[in-house]
């Protein structure tokens, strides 16, 4: 099974630039080995299971309370696919055989 899991959290508490708390929960799913895609909006992660895709989203929500954000907000949108694996690079392979290279 192959779960593409595109999210973003981020907290709500701690005023306008976020961006030092977002890098820690960066640096957690950097550090948990899942292969990864951070985009201006979001994450992608690739996973085996959607349990696995949503542990990480506990995770990452520990990880902003443990910076001490008291309110927290997230967006996640599944692709589940079974028999499947490797589909974050054969997606955006798969478009670039029809139109040539894109930006990634």
């Amino acid at each position: 099974m192959s779960v593409l899991m595109e999210f973003s959290i981020f907290p709500t508490d701690q005023g306008e630039s976020v961006s030092a708390q977002v890098s820690e929960v960066i640096r957690m799913v950097r550090e948990s080995g899942l292969e990864y895609r951070l985009t201006p909006m979001g994450t992608v992660v690739e996973t085996d299971s959607v349990g696995e895709a949503l542990a990480l989203v506990e995770r990452a929500a520990a990880v902003l309370e443990s910076l001490g954000c008291r309110r927290v907000y997230s967006a996640i949108k599944l692709d589940i696919r079974s028999n499947q694996d490797g589909r974050m690079s054969g997606k955006i392979e798969s478009v670039e055989a029809r139109v040539g290279q894109v930006q990634h």
